[in-house]
């Protein structure tokens, strides 16, 4: 100890004062260490408070600056402390954090810059794959529990066709009409567009033929893409995410999504399902010593990419809310502003990779990134573009719950395989996971469709096909309809928003019915077994 203090002592003043604000009593993750003047000084640790961690963080960066690393970095640590984590893996490399890593020249020099004592370490893990497309556990959604929200923006429906959407889901909940994969869906559409089912929805608004054909192409298209596997049982559980392993470390669950990363659009809202699932079922907690799980949302752009207010708006409710529950969210991004202002604000802990300045774009980005930081002894514009690699920007909160000072960090090399394991192992991983034979194998259940399909002589595959026809056919308008008038008028619209039935889903009160349905923020549900 005294030696620790003479070393501190001797930093320069700018730098002890940062260090001061980083010297934490209770448990901490270790990030790196203090860079001053272009110096690295290992005396000046950089750290993040344990307990802190469910007040959520971002990750940020241009590409190839490391911002994998310091995710794998994190999780270890999170993993060591007893947290359980989960990682996206977009581009198939982090499914190494299960494997020991190599010690070379690169990571021994680094971690004698920052005074880390290196040690080859695997982590537990389990790797999941969207509806068993790539290398993992299948993981599905039933279409009810997915709910439609989330759903209109995988099929990038507007507002009007959203809450035409949202009100077929409340009709199938309230009559035990189980969604539990496309084909579902598809049926309960087609069936009240039909004679029979039109009467259903008579008087709340109805659903328009025009609308109702704009789903069922969105839906079709969909189904071509080969994105059907996605919905269906068995459903997972998200509790999975909360498990520890038997010695006590946190399981870190890496979903691979390599195989669907041309498909932003699902994958980005499919992460945002897991969340609002947890959201859903969790708890409330308040501030406790170490967070249940730490979920990382990698390219958090692509998820407020053309969303709509109302989602926008659900999302930031869900960060500022599942907080409490004792869920830490880190968005992982390029830049700050790809994060909307609102769930900007909520991120308290902040690790800031190097940003490029090659255009006047790239410039304007710099800019509003430096406004997003405290005061700071840098000068964050030229520093920001002259990190290295495995370099960042550091501001946490204190253990009071305070932003610490600016710290730019030299991070700490991850103790796991830094790349991916190889196909076979990993394959071997999955096969032998308890989980693999509760979710590997898909089943059809009798649901929505096979209900429908018994009503009556017209399939609901051959009533979908009519609506489909009359969709393409050229809208007929009544006599002295005015000129231009629109077929999906907007006072149905208006009518359905405006109905209590439809106000009542939209603050997610629920609807009772045989087995309970409740929806939340998103609409999501989950059925209680």
């Amino acid at each position: 100890m005294p030696e620790a203090r003479a070393a501190s002592a001797a930093l320069p003043q700018p730098a002890l004062e940062i260090a001061s604000g980083y010297a934490f009593g209770g448990p901490a993750l270790d990030l790196g260490a203090l860079l001053w003047d272009g110096v690295c000084l290992p005396d000046a640790q950089v750290r993040i408070p344990l307990p802190m961690l469910n007040r959520h963080g971002l990750v940020a960066g241009a590409t190839g600056t490391g911002k994998t690393k310091t995710l794998q970095l994190v999780a270890e640590q999170l993993s060591a402390q007893g947290v359980p984590v989960f990682l996206a893996d977009i581009k198939g490399d982090v499914s190494g954090i299960s494997a020991p890593g190599t010690r070379n020249e690169k990571v021994q020099a680094r971690a004698a810059e920052v005074h880390q004592e290196w040690a080859a370490t695997g982590f537990p893990a389990e790797f999941y794959a969207l509806g068993g497309i790539g290398h993992g556990i299948p993981v599905r959604a039933t279409v009810t529990s997915f709910g439609p929200v989330l759903l209109s923006k995988v099929l990038q429906l507007n507002q009007t066709q959203e809450q035409s959407l949202g009100l077929i889901f409340h009709y199938a909940d309230q009559k035990g009409l189980e969604l539990l994969d496309l084909k579902d869906l598809r049926a309960v559409v087609a069936f009240l567009t039909s004679d029979e089912g039109k009467a259903e929805l008579k008087n709340i608004g109805g659903l328009s033929t025009a609308t109702a054909g704009v789903i069922l192409r969105s839906l079709t298209a969909f189904e071509a893409q080969g994105m059907a596997d996605f919905f269906g049982e068995p459903e997972f559980d998200t509790a999975e995410l909360l498990r520890t392993a038997s010695d006590g470390r946190g399981m870190v669950s890496v979903l691979e999504l390599a195989a669907v990363q041309d498909r932003p659009q699902l994958f980005s809202t499919f992460l945002m399902w897991l969340l609002a699932d947890l959201f859903h079922d969790l708890p409330e907690v308040g501030d406790a010593d170490k967070p249940k799980l730490v979920f990382f949302f990698d390219e958090a752009h692509l998820l407020f990419n053309g969303a709509s207010k109302a989602f926008l708006d659900s999302i930031t409710q869900t960060v500022r809310l599942i907080r409490s529950k004792g869920v830490g969210v880190f968005f992982v991004t390029q830049t700050p502003k790809d994060v909307p202002a609102d769930v900007l604000g909520q991120l308290g802990n902040r690790i800031q990779h190097a940003l490029r300045a090659f255009t006047p774009d790239d410039q304007k980005a710099l800019k509003a990134t430096v406004k997003t930081f405290p005061e700071s002894a840098y000068g964050l514009e030229e520093l920001l573009t002259g990190l290295g690699t495995g370099e960042a920007v550091v501001t946490v909160l204190s253990e009071k719950g305070a932003p610490t000072p600016v710290a730019a960090t030299r991070l700490r090399a991850p103790e796991s395989l830094m790349g991916p394991v190889e196909p076979g192992t990993l394959d071997s991983a999955v096969r032998s996971s308890p989980l693999y034979g509760r979710y590997a194998q898909a089943v059809d259940r009798e649901s929505a469709y096979e209900k429908l399909s018994s009503r009556g002589a017209k399939g609901p595959d051959e009533m979908a096909d009519e609506v489909a026809d009359e969709v393409k056919a050229p809208a007929r308008k009544p006599k002295g309809a005015p000129a231009g008038k629109p077929e999906d008028d907007p006072s149905v619209v208006e009518q359905v928003v405006g109905s209590g039935v439809f106000k009542s889903l939209a603050r997610s009160l629920g609807t009772q019915i045989g087995r309970e349905i409740t929806r939340s923020l998103f609409g999501t549900a989950r059925r209680r077994r």
